[in-house]
């Protein structure tokens, strides 16, 4: 698992688009499992993306297209980041069901 928290600029440029790219290219990853991501008003995000095991995670660090985007991250994107790798040792969730009863319930 990787955790990467930015603070953005005011210079996006590109930002979007690049953004979009890289979420389809890490799906051709072998090991890719997913990703979570949140962003504050203020510019602050945290991607949270999910491999298989440690190879999955260098093949994405290394790819070249990636890479490239990193250079541009820090060179226009990015006031600040921080970048955790760390293992995922147990998992769980809930989702609430629906409720016909309740007065919210289309």
């Amino acid at each position: 698992m990787a955790v990467f928290t930015a603070v953005r600029t005011q210079d996006q440029n590109d930002y979007s688009e690049t953004n979009a790219r890289l979420e389809d290219l890490v799906k051709d990853i072998p090991g890719y499992l997913g990703m979570d991501h949140a962003q504050t008003p203020g510019g602050l995000g945290i991607t949270v993306s999910y491999f298989r095991d440690a190879d999955a995670l260098t093949e994405w660090r290394t790819d070249a297209e990636h890479r490239a985007a990193q250079k541009l991250g820090q060179a226009e994107w990015y006031q600040s980041y921080s970048l955790h790798v760390a293992k995922v040792e147990r998992s769980h969730g809930f989702t609430r069901a629906e409720d016909a009863q309740s007065p919210t319930a289309d």
